[in-house]
């Protein structure tokens, strides 16, 4: 018996048939491991790719952003933050929260009149592994990357003169659709004195009320105003003048350096009147091109004085109706508004136009008078009113700034 088990156990051991499929089985997880991560390098590299075009675009936006003054640096994070959340979106994985694990540094240096903004955009996130990764143990791979540019540099190069062109007539008075709230005194808890009249206390209370168009309009100008301010805090370069109408045109604030008067002026306007606006855009222009003394530009001469500069000139003409109260309706009124409009843009003046729930006939007018279509604003409420405003003064404030590198 020992004889015969011999020669089996001899060819059993000496059997190497099965060891291929033994070694397969015990290698295809490292193998499959492999797989995946061949894969994976591939798909980090290109992620990490995104991140960084990502990341450098974020930085370069951010900085161009402060110098033109689009921005504040207080929001120079969220900016970067919500830029390359855009850049990236249709890259990330679901659910991915860029925004939060990006995080961004603004230095700013100042030289004279010149700023120069330092912008850092570091994003990260935790990305996904495939399957093949996730069998062999890994579950997330983590990216980051960081981005810093010197660029948005920034230098006061512009000046500008500016004057206001402002609808005062009776429909100003009419309510907008935006609610405020108001505190008032009210007669409260009657009550008998010493000799048994009946008296009252004075309680106080708020009660809610829509904003006139004249309210919005002063909240308005003091957006473009503020937006002035800050790019020229100093008054050396901008100068602003207004006047107002109804049927009849009302003393202007003459052109000065800063917004000091013109906010004055602006804040204590009071609705009532007809419509026409030829006098006052007639002299919003005659005021941008008026002559000194010397028969020279009064406007020019002044900026030269003060900053050796040539100004930018702008007229900025709202309304909220058509003209009226002539033997046409009005039509005289327009055809006179257009005309100096006419003339200011053949002197190379923008003229910004606001039509704040103007009916068609006042939208046709400022649309002809403008300098052409991203000038014209047609505001159809309170918040319309507003933005206009304040992108007029952002675009203008622009020109108080270039971007030098």
């Amino acid at each position: 018996m020992s004889t015969s088990l011999h020669p089996c156990l001899r060819r059993m051991f000496s059997d190497r048939g099965g060891n291929f499929g033994l070694m397969t089985a015990i290698m295809m997880p490292v193998l499959l491991g492999v797989a995946g991560m061949a894969i994976q390098v591939g798909d980090m590299l290109l992620a990490k790719q995104q991140l960084q075009e990502a990341a450098d675009s974020a930085a370069l936006a951010t900085a161009t952003a402060l110098a033109n003054g689009t921005i504040q640096t207080s929001q120079a994070e969220a900016f970067a933050q919500n830029f390359v959340a855009g850049q990236i979106a249709n890259y990330l994985q679901s659910g991915t929260d860029i925004k939060n694990t990006t995080s961004v540094g603004v230095q700013t240096t100042t030289s004279g009149k010149s700023t120069s903004y330092q912008v850092t955009v570091s994003p990260s996130y935790d990305l996904t592994v495939n399957p093949l990764m996730q069998a062999v143990g890994f579950k997330t791979q983590h990216l980051s990357t960081s981005s810093t540019t010197v660029g948005g540099h920034s230098e006061t190069q512009g000046s500008i003169s500016m004057f206001l062109a402002l609808d005062k007539s009776g429909s100003m008075g009419d309510p907008t659709t935006t609610v405020t709230t108001e505190p008032y005194t009210y007669d409260c808890n009657p009550h008998p004195n010493k000799k048994g009249k009946t008296v009252y206390d004075t309680c106080t209370g708020t009660r809610t009320r829509f904003y006139t168009k004249i309210e919005a309009l002063k909240l308005a100008a003091g957006k473009l105003f503020g937006q002035l301010d800050s790019a020229d805090p100093n008054a050396e370069y901008v100068r602003t003048g207004a006047v107002s109408y109804d049927i009849v045109e009302y003393p202007a604030s003459s052109l000065a350096w800063g917004t000091a008067a013109v906010t004055s002026y602006v804040n204590a306007l009071q609705s009532g009147g007809g419509t026409n606006s030829s006098g006052a855009v007639n002299t919003a222009y005659t005021s941008l091109t008026a002559k000194n003394a010397a028969g020279n530009d009064a406007e020019d001469a002044a900026h030269r004085q003060k900053t050796g500069q040539v100004p930018k000139k702008y007229i900025v003409f709202m309304t909220d109706g058509d003209n009226n109260n002539d033997s046409s309706g009005g039509r005289s009124y327009d055809t006179a508004t257009k005309k100096t409009c006419d003339d200011a843009k053949s002197k190379g003046i923008e003229i910004y136009t606001i039509a704040f729930m103007a009916p068609a006939g006042g939208q046709a007018l400022l649309h002809y008078c403008a300098s052409d279509d991203s000038h014209y604003f047609q505001a159809e409420k309170m918040e319309d009113l507003l933005a206009a405003f304040q992108a007029i003064g952002a675009k203008a404030s622009a020109q108080l700034t270039r971007l030098t590198n």
